[in-house]
């Protein structure tokens, strides 16, 4: 697929092909959530979630899920479907979603967060959970023990990652001293995708930083004037920053501001940073990972 961003949406929605599962990868304010419903509409199909923040029932307002009106347009499924308080990670969504893979209608899967699609469309490994003890151990080794340790007990793995990123480097050590196997052997012991990317029309829209920024702006404040700050002091009593819930940007910041550690403004403004941190990675997420997909101008959405 070319990777030169269609100009017109009518270019787009003539390639689409009678029941073909369409995948919408988009950074976090760039109107793909319109593109879905404007598709389901004239292509017909489910718009299902594939946003690791809109599962949870507790952000209406502040994951920017899909109003009443907009739910009204077309049918939706998994949002707001799991409580604040539960686990929920990417495995759990690809077994959420793959009833909607073989259903009677069309899914339309859309969303911001880029491992989703990667595990649907090439695989997820099943990897066990990192043992305490080792995630511990790891804290007492620096970025280059680690590293080297790496280098001398599973050079594969390392032949795989970016030895100048220590988190990928930490995460390698951990798997292999808690697992007793590899990285690079989970990898490839990876059961086959739910949805091959050569079965799907994969869709990233192209949304530049200096198009973007200003909508993420503007979306935060019309966030705090539809009820974000009302929807955060719902849940601030039961707070707990280890949860996936409360990765949603704003919901930190806003708690700070319920709490009196900074002002509104204060808490705005840090709020809006981190949107735009997270709309960069997204953005460098979508270039090394789909390069393959289709993509489409944000601003003829």
């Amino acid at each position: 697929m070319s990777t030169a961003p269609i100009q017109d949406l009518d270019t787009l929605l003539s390639k689409v092909k009678p029941d073909q599962p369409v995948l919408i990868a988009g950074p976090t304010a760039s109107g793909k959530s319109a593109l879905a419903i404007r598709l389901a509409q004239e292509v017909g199909g489910v718009i299902v979630n594939a946003d690791a923040l809109q599962v949870f029932n507790c952000w209406q307002v502040l994951s920017a899920r899909p109003d009443a009106d907009e739910l009204a347009q077309a049918p939706h499924a998994l949002y707001g479907h799991v409580d604040y308080r539960a686990a929920y990670s990417t495995g759990h969504w690809l077994r959420d979603v793959a009833p909607y893979l073989s259903g009677t209608e069309r899914p339309i899967i859309v969303g911001g967060t880029g491992l989703n699609f990667t595990a649907l469309t090439e695989g997820l490994a099943e990897i066990p959970a990192i043992r305490e003890e080792v995630r511990s151990l790891a804290g007492t080794h620096t970025p280059s023990d680690l590293l080297a340790e790496l280098a001398a007990e599973d050079p594969e793995t390392l032949a795989r990652i970016d030895p100048q990123n220590p988190a990928r480097v930490r995460r390698a050590w951990e798997v292999l001293r808690s697992t007793g196997k590899s990285l690079a052997q989970w990898q490839d012991e990876t059961p086959p995708p739910l949805l091959p990317l050569a079965q799907s029309y994969p869709i990233v829209v192209d949304a530049p930083k200096e198009w973007l920024t200003p909508r993420i702006e503007r979306r935060f404040d019309k966030m705090l004037d539809s009820g974000a700050l009302e929807e955060v002091a719902a849940i601030e009593a039961d707070w707990n920053p280890a949860r996936p819930s409360a990765k949603a940007i704003g919901a930190p910041e806003l708690i700070a501001h319920l709490r009196g550690e900074m002002t509104l403004d204060a808490a705005r403004q840090a709020a809006t940073i981190a949107t735009r941190q997270y709309a960069k990675r997204q953005r460098t997420w979508f270039n090394a990972r789909m390069k393959a997909w289709m993509r489409i101008d944000a601003s003829c959405l």
